[in-house]
């Protein structure tokens, strides 16, 4: 299934956790590198939306609180902030969508491009990468694709079984790995620009 497709079958605890990962991943960005404990309270409502809107409303006040670099790290900002309070189905997936879209916009903006031509319609190809036509993602925007489906696909499989927390678990390792990517790869081009 393409990444559009799992979103649009997520239940809740995977849209939530889906959303959050994405916005976990692109914390590099803030000024100070991001602190991954800001969203951690978060994580721990994932399983059954237990205390989300309080949690969320400490997570927004606490990232009000951190220096943004440039625009694209105020999309991290404006994606919290997008965060629905009310936990159920639709709300969530809307901004589970978005937070997608944001960070694959993220991860865009530091790949290789590829074939060397500008990019005439970005929005539109964030899309077709969403839904599966990812020829010619570069190897940050394929890592990331990669990322968000094997979190959705996990959290499916793991539902509603004993495993469920596992599989919360298995999201919050996988958007750690990337955090780490995101940052490797901003540092090497922090470098360069020395």
């Amino acid at each position: 299934m393409s990444l559009l497709e799992l979103i649009a079958v997520a239940d809740e605890r995977g849209l939530a956790a889906s959303g959050l990962a994405c916005l976990d991943r692109c914390l590099p960005l803030l000024a100070d590198g991001g602190e991954p404990e800001l969203l951690r309270p978060l994580w721990g409502s994932c399983e059954d939306g237990r205390d989300w809107d309080t949690r969320l409303t400490a997570a927004r006040e606490a990232m009000e609180g951190e220096d943004i670099a440039d625009g694209t790290a105020a999309l991290v900002r404006k994606m919290l902030g997008a965060a629905p309070s009310d936990w159920s189905a639709d709300p969530l997936r809307e901004w589970a969508r978005a937070c997608s879209l944001v960070a694959l916009e993220v991860h865009r903006q530091f790949d290789i491009p590829r074939g060397g031509d500008a990019v005439q319609d970005p929005a539109g190809q964030l899309r077709r990468w969403s839904a599966g036509e990812a020829e010619d993602a570069g190897p940050l925007v394929a890592g990331e694709l990669h990322r968000q489906i094997k979190i959705l696909e996990t959290l499916a499989e793991t539902a509603g079984t004993a495993g469920s927390v596992g599989g919360l678990r298995g999201a919050l390792d996988r958007s750690t790995e990337g955090r780490r990517v995101l940052r490797a790869v901003m540092s090497r081009r922090a470098r360069g620009r020395a």
